[in-house]
C-alpha cells in the first residue's frame, strides 16, 4: 500500500465510519479494486482508533463529566453505600455505567467469534447480502420506531439492546453506528438520540478492539497487513474527516430521515453482488 492509497482508504474510513453505510465493508470493497486485496480486520480495527479519537475530541465535555460522576460516586463522594457507589440517583454516572454495559455483547461475541471475524464474515458476498438486508431493517426503524425517548429513558434493557446491535457490526456490512442506531430506533429513540449513544458507546469497543488487534500484529503480524507507516496514515486523515463528517451528521439526522442511507446501501449492495458475479473481484 503506497501513501496516496492510505490517504484514499483514510478519507473511506473518516467519511463511513459515523454513517450507517459500514466503514469495514466500504474499506473492504475499495482496497480490492485498488488491487490491494484484503487489508485485514486488523487494519479496519486500528485505523477506527482515529474515528473514535474524534468522537472523544467532539464529545469531550460530555466524557469528561460522565467519567468524574462515575468517579466521584465510585469513590464515595456521594454516599458510602453500594447504590450511592453506583451512581444510583446521577445522571452522569448512571450514563457511564450504561456505556460500560452495553459494550459487554460486542466484546463477548468479538473474542468467541475472533476467528471468523478474520476469515468468513470478510467474505465479500456476506458483506454485499448484509449491506441490503440491514439497509432495509434501518428503514423499517425509522418508519416504525416511535422516536420519542432520549437518554433519561435510557434503561439496562435498552441499553443491552442498542449493544446488541452494536456487535452484529463484527459482520463487515452492517455498521457499528448503523446497527446500534437502528436498535436504538426500534427501542423507540430520536434519531439523533440514537446517533449520540451510539457514538459514545463505540468508544470502548473500539479502542479495546484497536489496541488489542495492533498489539497482535505487532506480536504476530500477517501478509494481508499493509505495514504501521501506511496504516497510521490511514488512521490520522480518518481522525481529521471523521470528526468533520460527526458534525454534518448530526445535524442532518435532526431533521432528515435516514432513507438516502437505506437507498444508498441496497444499490452499493446490489453494485457488488454484480462485481462478484462479473467476476471483477474475488469475494474471498
Amino acid at each position: 500500500m503506497d501513501f496516496v492509497q492510505s490517504v484514499f482508504l483514510g478519507l473511506v474510513q473518516g467519511l463511513t465510519e459515523f454513517l450507517p453505510i459500514s466503514s469495514s465493508a466500504h474499506i473492504r470493497i475499495f482496497s480490492e479494486l485498488m488491487g490491494i486485496g484484503d487489508t485485514g480486520a486488523a487494519f479496519t480495527a486500528i485505523t477506527q482508533i482515529g474515528t473514535e479519537a474524534a468522537v472523544i475530541l467532539y464529545f469531550r465535555h460530555d466524557i469528561i463529566k460522565l467519567f468524574r460522576a462515575w468517579w466521584s460516586c465510585l469513590i464515595g463522594k456521594f454516599g458510602r453505600d453500594w447504590k450511592s457507589r453506583l451512581g444510583a440517583e446521577n445522571f452522569n454516572a448512571v450514563m457511564a455505567w450504561y456505556i460500560v454495559i452495553g459494550s459487554f455483547p460486542v466484546v463477548i461475541l468479538g473474542l468467541l467469534l475472533k476467528s471468523q471475524i478474520e476469515t468468513v464474515f470478510r467474505n465479500l458476498w456476506l458483506t454485499a447480502g448484509v449491506l441490503i438486508l440491514f439497509g432495509l431493517i434501518l428503514g423499517l426503524a425509522d418508519k416504525v420506531g416511535q422516536k420519542n425517548k432520549t437518554l433519561k429513558n435510557l434503561n439496562i434493557l435498552n441499553t443491552l439492546i442498542f449493544g446488541i446491535g452494536q456487535a452484529m457490526a463484527l459482520i463487515p456490512g452492517v455498521s457499528r453506528s448503523g446497527g446500534s442506531i437502528t436498535a436504538g430506533l426500534f427501542a423507540g429513540f430520536r434519531r439523533e438520540t440514537a446517533a449520540r449513544y451510539s457514538f459514545l458507546l463505540a468508544i470502548p469497543a473500539v479502542f479495546g478492539s484497536g489496541l488489542f488487534e495492533l498489539v497482535d500484529t505487532i506480536k504476530n503480524p500477517t501478509t494481508s497487513f499493509p505495514g504501521f507507516f501506511p496504516t497510521f496514515i490511514a488512521t490520522l486523515v480518518a481522525f481529521i474527516v471523521g470528526y468533520l463528517v460527526i458534525i454534518g451528521f448530526l445535524k442532518l439526522i435532526s431533521n432528515h430521515s435516514f432513507k438516502p442511507f437505506v437507498y444508498y446501501r441496497i444499490v452499493v449492495g446490489l453494485a457488488l453482488a454484480v462485481i462478484l458475479a462479473l467476476g471483477i473481484i474475488s469475494p474471498v
